[in-house]
Parts: C-alpha cells; sequence; structure tokens
C-alpha cells in the first residue's frame, strides 16, 4: 500500500455515510434520467447502488421533480444528494427527501438577483438544519458569479474558483454552519489540481469533492481524471470523488467502478503515465450524462463529433459538448467550437459567438465546417 497521509479534514455527516475525518474515500454519481421519470430513475439508482456507489445525487427543477424525489427517496438504499441548479429556493421542498444539498455559488444570482447572496445561502443552511442535511459548495469554472469573475484577468480562471469557495465557506463559517464540503471543477485535470490545491492550502480542514467536470468519453475521460486524482490524492487531498464520464444511461455505473478502480491503483502504487495526447492535438470535452439532460440523443451526439472529427486529432483544437441549458451557454465558451443541446436543436458557437441552431441530425456537417475553418486559420 501506498502511504497517503490525508488532510486534517473535518467530519461532515451525509445521513449514514461520513466523509473527512480520515475516513475512507467516499465514490458517488449522479443519476442520468429525467427525475419525474420515477421507474427510470428508481432503475438507474438500483444500477449505482449495484455498482457500489456511496451517495447518489438528483437534479429537481420543478413541482412534478420534487414530487418524483420524494417516492424515489423513500425506496433509496444509500444517501441521496440533491442538486437545485439555479432556483435556490427549492431547498425547502427538497430538503425533507435527501440527506445533502448541493447549490452552485454562481448560480445563486439568478433569482431575486436584489437579495444579497449572503441571505440566499442562509437561507438553503436552514433548510439544511430544519432537515438534518449537509451542503456541498460546487463551484464551477463555467459559471463562476460574473460580479466576481469581474475582479480578476479574463485569462486567469483559477483564482475566481478559488476566490468563490473561500467566499462561500467564510458566510457558512458566519452563519454557524459547518457540516458542508467543497468541490471546485474544470474540465482540464491541470485546473483542477491547482485549484484544489490552492484551496486545501487555505482550508485544509474543509473535506473536499473531487472531479473533473464534462471529463468526456471514454478512455480520455478516465484519464483526465486519472491525472487529477493522482495528483491530489497522494497529497492528502480529497474525501469524495465523482468520476464524470459521458456514457449511455444504463452505464452510469460505470462511473463508480472507475473510481474505486482508480482508488485502488493510488492506494497499491499503480500509476499511470500521462498520454501525450493530452498535451496537444484535438481535444473533446463532454459533460457526464445527467438528469439535466434535455435529450438522450446527446450522447449519441457526443459520440459521433468524436468520430467525425478524427481526422483533425494533429490539430490544437478544442470542442465541448454539453447536454443542458444549464452549463451549456457558459462552459462551452473557452472552446473554440461548442455544441449545447436542447431538447429539439443543437446550439453551435465558436467561442463566444452564436453560430445558429441546427437540429441533430444537421449540426455534424456544420460543425466539420468550422473545424475546417479553424485548421486553415491556424
Amino acid at each position: 500500500m501506498t502511504p497517503i497521509k490525508r488532510n486534517p479534514t473535518r467530519p461532515v455527516q451525509i445521513g449514514r455515510l461520513t466523509i473527512g475525518e480520515g475516513k475512507p474515500i467516499a465514490v458517488q454519481s449522479m443519476a442520468a434520467t429525467r427525475t419525474q421519470d420515477i421507474p427510470a430513475t428508481r432503475r438507474q439508482l438500483e444500477l449505482l447502488q449495484e455498482a457500489g456507489a456511496d451517495l447518489v445525487r438528483i437534479a429537481v427543477d420543478s413541482r412534478q421533480d420534487v414530487e418524483a424525489l420524494a417516492r424515489l427517496s423513500a425506496q433509496s438504499q444509500v444517501p441521496l444528494s440533491v442538486d437545485l441548479q439555479e432556483n435556490y429556493r427549492l431547498a425547502a421542498q427538497v430538503a425533507p427527501h435527501v440527506q445533502k444539498i448541493r447549490y452552485n455559488p454562481g448560480h445563486l444570482h439568478h433569482h431575486e438577483k436584489d437579495r444579497p447572496v449572503r441571505d440566499k445561502v442562509a437561507f438553503i443552511a436552514e433548510q439544511a438544519v430544519d432537515n438534518d442535511c449537509a451542503l456541498r459548495v460546487g463551484v464551477n469554472c463555467g459559471s463562476v458569479d460574473p460580479k466576481l469573475a469581474e475582479r480578476f484577468p479574463a485569462e486567469d480562471s483559477i483564482a475566481p474558483m478559488v476566490e468563490s469557495a473561500l467566499e462561500h465557506c467564510a458566510i457558512l463559517d458566519e452563519l454557524g454552519f459547518n457540516r458542508y464540503c467543497v468541490s471546485l471543477k474544470d474540465s482540464d485535470p491541470t485546473k483542477v489540481i491547482e485549484a484544489n490545491t490552492r484551496f486545501a492550502a487555505q482550508r485544509p480542514e474543509v473535506p473536499i469533492h473531487l472531479g473533473v467536470t464534462e471529463a468526456g468519453m471514454p478512455p480520455e475521460g478516465i484519464i483526465k481524471t486519472r491525472i487529477a486524482f493522482e495528483q491530489l490524492i497522494t497529497q492528502g487531498i480529497g474525501d469524495t470523488l465523482r468520476v464524470s464520464l459521458t456514457v449511455p444511461f444504463d452505464d452510469k455505473g460505470e462511473e463508480i467502478r472507475v473510481g474505486r478502480q482508480i482508488l485502488d491503483d493510488i492506494y497499491t502504487g499503480r500509476f499511470r503515465s500521462v498520454p501525450k495526447v493530452l498535451g496537444g492535438g484535438l481535444n473533446i470535452i463532454s459533460c457526464p450524462s445527467c438528469s439535466r439532460v434535455e435529450n438522450e440523443a446527446f450522447v449519441d451526439l457526443a459520440l459521433k463529433v468524436r468520430q467525425v472529427t478524427q481526422y483533425a486529432k494533429a490539430h490544437h483544437i478544442t470542442i465541448a459538448v454539453m447536454g443542458c441549458r444549464v452549463n451549456g451557454p457558459g462552459e462551452t465558451d473557452d472552446a473554440d467550437l461548442g455544441l449545447w443541446c436542447a431538447p429539439n436543436f443543437v446550439n453551435l458557437k465558436r467561442g463566444t459567438q452564436h453560430l445558429g441552431h441546427f437540429t441533430y441530425g444537421e449540426v455534424l456537417d456544420r460543425l466539420r465546417e468550422e473545424v475546417d475553418r479553424l485548421i486553415s486559420s491556424h
């Protein structure tokens, strides 16, 4: 076994699960079905439980989702976490049915824009206390609060993430609430390593949830995730983790299996070298298939994007494929070309410029045209 001295993080209770305080690193995933489709989501929970998930996250975005969550929670064999998405007020409705609530600091400005962020966090924390829930402060690279991001150079995407996490830790501490963990995620494993290392240096007692967001499809998505986890966990950073892969909905258990394999490899000293492909060339990032995806054709589209662009593998081009309106608009901005999927069409972007929306059948031909333009301009 490889000796690893874990950071002295405090314990955070999530139902019967405890993270932090040197407990085994918990492995979790997120349901990939529409929450209100109760039979499909129940089956998803069963698959993840069978794969060995310690915790499962579910997204809620409507009254129908809340009603479904109540029924699903009663039957779940593992603790459940809920993703508030953009409506922080849903915390009051979902907290009675879950053991953990995840909120994104960058999404708090969407509702009641004149209300102070601290008041919104206080509301979420109050619901957590009243319903015996833990919290996760989930900071994502593509959705940092715009006002906070303005305080840093545009080319620096790491500092705003770290500052956002620190600010929200300070708010929760001032409120007397310490039953929380933090995540700082990016699709670039090097940025994930840097952001989490910086945060852990300043708040070593706060449990950290590790993940490379929009890691993409296997095997590249696994490689990116492994790079980040190997570097961070060997430094003692990380108390729970998720492997975010773009896979068919029936294969979501693969995220759990891969997570446990990476942990086993780290603790037995089986480290992998970084393939040269990650140092340059074509880079396709895609979000995991989760319950926010608005059309299941997203997964098939991501696979086809990889297939039809392989001729450009020697060129330094990043293509982002996102499955929903929550992550899509912001988290494609840094890519050379971005696709984000609505229920019936796909938005295509060149950097921050919107090129139009196309059917799922049309968009690949237009994507190839844009790839050719990029190649000819290099």
